[in-house]
């Protein structure tokens, strides 16, 4: 059972030490405003909000709000030095590091503040618009089953041994990073699985840290806009750039644009995957498969590894996420044996995961909650030729209402039904949000109920589902919570439907 914790203090508190700033600053081209670098240094801290006595504040220049413009409250919490990129006006007796970019000092120091963890793990970062939180955990479950322990980060949050650390991005800020590595390497952690996002390399979070191994899985346009990217060039541009700081490249050759990630990457080694038959691991023969409520795909391989495997989740793109963690764990000497015997029972958490609850029907649970990723599941389940595609989804609150039309489009173009219920309707009422997800429906003509407690919903669902139906829940995935009126309640997707099964399997 996972130790939960949550990103404060009492987290991180155990690291700290007082440390001279001048310790903190080699390696990092800067300027002496003002101040001492033999001044004696505590913390450091990036949110104004949280500075305290003998802390070092960042001035990080965001895209609503400039750091710079708290640099006297900072002061007047007791900060005793800032590291900034443009002049401010504060007490000369207040030490004033001057850098060209505050994100990489930012970077830079937390690496010293916590004694360089990453250079005590094996570190393997993956990178892509899909598939990098199930070839995450492919890789991890690979690793602890070799006899060594790896830890994660990534959108689920960070994972070692029996602890498990809530995270509020995929790839956190670079203090978070390294305080989450020391943890790690000091609970005796070997390895750690990062996913590397085009944010977190455009923003510098993974600045100075040198990755054993590079992933890419795959590229397609995505996080384009308003405080993202500005064009399709630059997203791939910083997702490219992972393979400047890294010393094996693994890469998915059937992409269309693997060709420029190879050709950009700086790494002493390259090596790629696919169904080309030029790839240094290659598959072949793919087969989907289903029976007795279960669906999976098999396929062979040759090149660096000759053999076939079978894997208990469907899609075609669990055979690549599969391939990328089948190459990684060979070319870091884990038994052949080993990396096949824990794909076969591979189940990656809330992403096209089954659970078995009846020989007639599947169940299936994946954390789609957006127009692209849910005509993506929804058309790999369709392959399966299901009898009846059965969703059961909502919306979140206080969330664009185009995304609700747009989930209701897809699913009501794909679904034989849609079961329309909550999902974290935050300071919204249900019954308006699936009001919204209605007009979408009503452009592709969907046939939908609507049940608002998703317990209830589920349990509509099984009655109503026939042999060879497939019925998947949407949306919620890994969380284990639903968000109402500012509260948190306690919601598993897993619990739910064991509970609603219950109900008529108890009849």
């Amino acid at each position: 059972m996972y130790r939960i914790y949550r990103l404060t203090n009492i987290l991180f508190g155990r690291y700290k030490n007082n440390m001279k700033l001048r310790e903190l600053l080699t390696g990092l081209d800067y300027s002496l405003v003002s101040g001492d670098i033999e001044t004696e240094i505590c913390d450091l801290v990036y949110d104004s909000r949280k500075v305290k006595k003998n802390t070092v504040f960042f001035c990080i220049p965001g895209t609503k709000v400039d750091g710079h413009r708290f640099a006297q409250d900072a002061v007047d919490n007791k900060a005793v030095a800032l590291v900034v990129s443009e002049d401010v006006s504060v007490p000369s007796d207040i030490t004033v590091i001057k850098v060209k970019s505050v994100r990489y000092a930012l970077a830079v120091m937390s690496a010293a503040f916590f004694g360089h963890p990453a250079k005590r793990i094996k570190l393997i970062g993956i990178t892509g618009t899909k598939g990098k939180t199930s070839t995450s955990f492919m890789i991890k479950d690979i690793i602890d089953r070799s006899g060594h322990d790896c830890g994660i980060i990534g959108t689920i949050g960070a994972m070692w041994k029996d602890n498990k650390v809530k995270t509020s991005l995929t790839t956190p800020e670079s203090y978070v990073i390294h305080s989450l590595l020391k943890r790690m390497a000091d609970d005796g952690c070997e390895y750690v699985v990062m996913e590397v996002s085009s944010q977190a390399l455009m923003l510098e979070r993974t600045a100075g840290i040198e990755f054993d191994v590079a992933i890419f899985t795959n590229f397609s346009p995505d996080h384009i806009g308003e405080g993202e990217h500005s064009s399709l060039s630059e997203y791939r541009m910083y997702k490219e750039k992972l393979f400047t700081q890294s010393k094996i490249g693994i890469f998915n050759v059937d992409d269309e644009v693997a060709d420029s990630f190879i050709q950009h990457s700086e790494c002493q080694d390259n090596y790629t995957f696919g169904q080309s038959k030029d790839a240094d691991l290659s598959a072949y023969d793919i087969v989907k498969w289903s029976g007795g409520g279960r669906l999976g795909i098999s396929f062979s391989m040759k090149g660096m590894m000759d053999s076939d495997i079978s894997l208990c989740i469907p899609g075609l793109f669990n055979v690549y996420n599969a391939m990328a963690a089948i190459l990684t764990c060979h070319i870091l000497g884990i038994d052949t044996g080993i990396i096949l015997s824990v794909l076969k029972d591979v189940r990656i958490l809330g992403r096209v995961e089954l659970v078995c609850v009846s020989d007639d029907y599947s169940v299936v649970i994946d954390y789609a909650h957006n127009e692209v990723s849910t005509r993506s599941v929804l058309l790999t389940l369709k392959e399966y030729e299901p009898n009846h595609l059965i969703s059961v989804y909502g919306a979140g609150g206080n969330r664009s209402k185009l995304r609700r039309y747009d989930m209701g489009e897809v699913t009501g173009e794909l679904c034989d039904l849609c079961i329309l219920t909550c999902d974290n309707p935050r300071d919204e009422e249900v019954s308006d949000i699936n009001q919204d997800i209605k007009v979408g429906l009503a452009r592709s003509n969907g046939r939908f109920v609507e049940i608002e407690d998703r317990v209830d919903a589920l349990e509509y669902a099984f009655r109503h589902a026939e042999k060879g139906d497939i019925i998947v829940l949407l949306g919620k995935g890994h969380e284990d919570y639903m968000e109402i009126k500012g509260v948190k309640y306690h919601y598993d997707e897993r619990e739910a439907i064991r509970e609603a099964y219950a109900r008529i399997s108890g009849e």
